[in-house]
């Protein structure tokens, strides 16, 4: 995928490593410190603290987060909103499995019982929404 310079949008994929280190950022509030993310996650993955840091270079090339010096150590923090991530991925997975048909993965997702009353009523609530 080339680069992108639209705002909100990540320029190339993200792994599933850095997503854990985006979602970290996300839930922190304001900038973050590499020691910050590596106890936010990096504990409960038994990553290191320098695999930690890999991750975040990764992300500040893909410019998926900003960085900025502070002292001796330096501060991240996300450039893609959460909801625009989350938006693009989605958008990548109805269009990859279902033909870019959300009916279809609705229809999908029923039709494997893994959608709940709650989720149902919930969607129809968005249904009736959206026709206002």
């Amino acid at each position: 995928m080339g680069k992108s310079g639209s705002k909100g949008e990540s320029p190339e994929r993200i792994t599933d490593a850095e997503h854990a280190i985006m979602e970290a950022l996300w839930d922190h509030e304001g900038d973050a410190s590499a020691q910050d993310i590596y106890e936010s996650v990096g504990t409960a993955r038994s990553w290191s603290l320098a695999t930690v840091k890999t991750l975040l270079s990764r992300l500040v090339q893909k410019q998926a987060i900003a960085t900025r010096p502070d002292g001796r150590r330096f501060l991240y923090a996300p450039l893609i909103a959460r909801a625009d991530y989350v938006g693009g991925e989605s958008r990548r997975l109805v269009d990859k499995l279902f033909g870019g048909r959300a009916a279809s993965l609705v229809a999908h997702l029923a039709e494997s019982e893994a959608l709940s009353v709650d989720d149902l009523a919930e969607i129809e609530q968005l249904l009736k929404e959206l026709k206002q």
